[in-house]
């Protein structure tokens, strides 16, 4: 979300806007370094806490890395970086839309909280959905809310991968819309 917006309340932003580069090149470059950096930083954390919960119910390494338990593990990278790629760009979209992205963040948190409760027609408007859809194991909702809980259907991922890149893909173009419109005023700031 900072991609922007902490250059802006920096004060740096207009030397970019300066460079002799389209804006356009400048939201896609700074959307993959972001890219790039949160997938590494999740990725690592993905892979090292789950061979930390192989461990936890005391598997050997050796037979964790050859046996099924370890064959779930591209399909959680895989949804992490889906995640890391759908969420940056709601995200980039948010930081440059709003002043404060603060309450937009918070009402994104707050529908991806509340998603069990929805209509699956609205679950199909989430990222985690999608993501959720893509998991070998489905986490099972407990508790005193299980009562209100709304199931549906996982999309198959055929549809689910396309699916999130579809979106990222629409909202980096609605991004690059908006920053050629875009004007600093860091007065108003």
């Amino acid at each position: 979300m900072n991609l922007f917006r902490g250059e802006v309340l920096e004060k740096s932003l207009h030397y970019y806007f300066l460079a002799p580069v389209r804006r356009e090149v400048l939201v896609v470059g700074k959307y993959l370094s972001g890219l790039l950096m949160t997938c590494v930083v999740f990725s690592l954390s993905t892979t090292l806490t789950y061979l930390l919960l192989l461990s936890h119910i005391r598997m050997t390494a050796a037979r964790a890395l050859a046996g099924p338990a370890l064959a779930d593990l591209p399909a959680y990278l895989g949804a992490t970086l889906l995640a890391c790629a759908g969420y940056g760009a709601v995200f980039l979209i948010l930081g440059l839309l709003f002043r404060n992205p603060i309450m937009p963040t918070v009402a994104v948190l707050i529908w991806e909280s509340i998603l069990v409760f929805l209509p699956a027609i609205l679950k199909k408007v989430s990222v985690i959905f999608y993501l959720e859809s893509l998991c070998p194991v489905q986490a099972p909702f407990r508790g005193g809310g299980a009562l209100f809980a709304v199931s549906a259907d996982p999309t198959p991922a055929y549809l689910a991968v396309p699916g999130l890149l579809c979106l990222t893909i629409a909202l980096l173009v609605l991004a690059s819309l908006h920053i050629r419109r875009m004007e600093i005023r860091y007065g108003t700031e």
